[in-house]
Order: structure tokens, then C-alpha cells, then sequence
């Protein structure tokens, strides 16, 4: 991470974002397979920046079982701002916040076109959708990147197939594909509602879900 990258990185982030072995039917419509590997998805996940256990992000370690999952753009164009950057950032605690009762930003997997890493465990919330609400007690956060000289097209696919693993996993229906716009965001620090994000910005229509969400949520079907 360069000195240069970290004021652009905390400036974006700081302004909102961040089974049982049978198949199934879900309310969502897709049949969910049974869980598989990464590598079943030819997908790698790097967990070698994980923020340590008790420190930082994970301090508290609140435990969730996961029934969402949120996605969320960085919103960060720097050229140095990729997963790793972002992964390193929260493994040293440098993405801190005065507005949510953990004290830091905190999100469990960062992807870009080339890599993904994951910062803290699928059973422990992150703040990263809307402070104390729903949406951080109960989803996996998903941040993907859009540093200049990243593929956004791949970043997106690569999003796609994590969360095939992930819903296949927790046994999460695609209904409960989120982008972070769902949620309603209740500030914790003075209880002001900031209303809904307009994030990922690239994935919404008007600053709402439409085709281009449908379309990414297709991505996501043809994995399972």
C-alpha cells in the first residue's frame, strides 16, 4: 500500500461502503447444490491477511449465522487500491470509524479481477451495510474493487462465483443477494437515518435495483 492510497481508500469507505450434502429447492426459484470446495468453482480464496483473531475488526468477534449476502463497490478508483490493498488495510486496523459500535470498518471478502481475499470469518459480522442493523448481523459483505487498470467485467465475474460457494455453503437463496442499496442505514453514533446507498453504483439503475442487478445475479445462477 502506498502512502498515497490509503487517504483515497479511507475517504471512500469512511463515506459508507464497506448443508447438508442433498440438493434443494430455495423461495428464490434456483435449486442450490450441495456444498463444494473453492476449487470446485475454480475459485482461490488468499486468507493470509486475515485480521487477527480479537484484534482490531474482530475485537469483539460477534458471531452470526449468515442469511444474506451483501455486494458493495469500493467506490475507489486509485491504482493501488486492489483486494490486497484493502485486505492489508483492515488486518492492521486502519479503516476506523467513530459512527459504528465496533469502532472499525470491517467486511469478509475483498475481490478484484485477479484475486480475492477474505478478512474475517463467514461467522462473524462485519460492519459494513448499515451500522447495527440487519444487514451487518446477518450477511457475508462483499466488496469489489475498481482500481484503474482492474477488469471490472472479470471482478464481477469472479464475485459471481463466490457467491455461488457461499449461498451453497450457508444454504443462502438468491433472493438474499443483496447489493448494500437494501439496506437502510440507521447511523449508530446519533441514530440519524442516512437512507439507502446508492452502492454498487455500477449495478444499479437510478440509484435503485434493476436490469443491471437482474443481470448480475444471472452470473450468479449459472454457478450453481
Amino acid at each position: 500500500m502506498t502512502s498515497k492510497a490509503l487517504p483515497l481508500l479511507l475517504c471512500a469507505l469512511l463515506m459508507g461502503c464497506g448443508g447438508s450434502g442433498t440438493t434443494s429447492s430455495t423461495s428464490s426459484g434456483p435449486r442450490i447444490g450441495k456444498a463444494v470446495t473453492p476449487e470446485q468453482l475454480d475459485l482461490s480464496i488468499n486468507s493470509s491477511l486475515m485480521v487477527p483473531q480479537g484484534q482490531f475488526a474482530r475485537h469483539r468477534g460477534d458471531k452470526m449465522s449468515p442469511k444474506y449476502i451483501t455486494i458493495h463497490s469500493t467506490q475507489n478508483p486509485h491504482a493501488s487500491a486492489n483486494a490486497r490493498m484493502h485486505a492489508t488495510a483492515l488486518r492492521h486496523g486502519r479503516l476506523k470509524s467513530r459512527n459504528n459500535s465496533l469502532g472499525y470498518l470491517s467486511w469478509h471478502f475483498s475481490v478484484d479481477a485477479s484475486t480475492i481475499y477474505q478478512s474475517i470469518p463467514e461467522n462473524e459480522q462485519g460492519q459494513h451495510a448499515d451500522y447495527d442493523g440487519k444487514g451487518n448481523r446477518s450477511s457475508i459483505g462483499i466488496e469489489m474493487c475498481e482500481n484503474r487498470g482492474n477488469s471490472l467485467e472479470a471482478t464481477m465475474e469472479r464475485t459471481a462465483r463466490l457467491c455461488a460457494y457461499l449461498m451453497r455453503q450457508h444454504r443462502i437463496p438468491l433472493d438474499n443477494i443483496v447489493p448494500h442499496q437494501h439496506w437502510e442505514r440507521i447511523r449508530y453514533s446519533d441514530g440519524r437515518n442516512l437512507g439507502h446507498k446508492n452502492c454498487p453504483h455500477f449495478l444499479m439503475d437510478n440509484g435503485q435495483p434493476g436490469a443491471k442487478w437482474d443481470a448480475f445475479k444471472q452470473r450468479v445462477v449459472k454457478y450453481l
